[in-house]
């Protein structure tokens, strides 16, 4: 075992041989969107995200279904995972199988089994003073989730969110891996500071944020200033407080949304100052629009984030 629970890295890492290691992931939640189709490709992402947050490539994945007894036609699991298949046929995986259970709500998602090698492992930990941090994706879906679910967000908001929670991070993964990179995780739940937390711990410094420079989602800013806030968010908040600080200047909802649980959200990646404007070009280059430098990374003080 290479990597297990003891840093809470993005997923397992376990070495077959000298060349060739396992990772091992596993994520599914309840519904984000209505179209069960789409629903399926987000859940699918986001599942494989873990591999890419630690440098490897997916290759089978098993699906993870709670479907309800009565009441919903079969004809929408099938969409469902259609949606699943067709992301990880993206991906280069192969669907092998999965097992389903009932239950009162519904839940879908996946268990990913990819391959790495051992001496590129990419962790959570290992980010050094002087490191820039590049984030991949831009934030705010679950400002805009929420409005969804509250019958507010206009169509072209929805569209954008949607594709961005699709969008795999097999490009970005590819495109980091060609860089001394000393840390990266994927951003989900825990939104952006939580996920930082982890990394700023483990690597035994603080991460400094600058509000200016974090990507939003179109609408995210305003719709989060109309009160648009996910119970994770201020959970998140509630939780990461004490490690965080948040310089007077920086705006109310800039900083909700530091805490706004991301679906399949981007790759937070440290490296040195000197690869960060050439790792954020090729980004770019890459398909990854949003990409931009966010912050740095400075010797360990009194708070493990700052956001400025």
């Amino acid at each position: 075992m290479l990597v297990g629970i003891s840093t809470g890295d993005d997923a397992g890492v376990y070495r077959l041989t000298p060349d060739l290691a396992i990772v091992n992931t596993v994520d599914f939640f309840t519904p984000v969107v209505d179209d069960p189709y789409t629903y399926g490709q987000i859940a699918a992402a986001n599942s494989m995200s873990d591999i890419y947050a630690m440098g490897g490539t997916p290759l089978t994945t098993l699906n993870i279904v709670c479907w309800p007894q009565a009441g919903l036609p079969p004809h929408l699991l099938a969409e469902i995972l259609r949606g699943g298949a067709d992301k990880a046929q993206e991906a280069g995986a192969v669907v092998v199988g999965g097992h389903t259970v009932a239950d009162e709500e519904v839940k879908y998602g996946m268990a990913v089994t990819g391959i790495i090698n051992p001496n590129r492992v990419v962790r959570n930990v290992g980010a050094k003073a002087g490191d820039v941090l590049v984030l991949t994706k831009a934030l705010g879906t679950g400002v805009l989730m929420t409005a969804f679910k509250r019958d507010r967000l206009p169509a072209e908001f929805y569209d954008a969110a949607v594709r961005s929670m699709a969008e795999l991070n097999a490009a970005a993964a590819a495109t980091m891996l060609k860089y001394k990179v000393h840390a990266a995780t994927d951003i989900t739940g825990f939104g952006l500071v939580g996920h930082a937390c982890g990394m700023a711990q483990g690597s035994g410094v603080t991460l400094v944020f600058e509000e200016s420079d974090l990507p939003l989602l179109p609408g995210a800013l305003e719709l989060c200033r109309a009160g648009m806030i996910p119970g994770g968010g201020a959970r998140n908040r509630q939780f990461y407080a004490p490690y965080t600080h948040i310089s007077d200047e920086v705006a109310d909802a800039m900083a909700e949304l530091a805490f706004d649980p991301q679906t399949s959200g981007g790759l937070l990646i440290a490296l040195p100052e000197a690869e960060a404007a050439k790792l954020l070009s090729d980004l770019q280059q890459a398909g990854n629009l949003d990409a931009a430098i966010v912050g740095r990374v400075e010797p360990q003080q009194e708070f493990l984030i700052q956001l400025v």
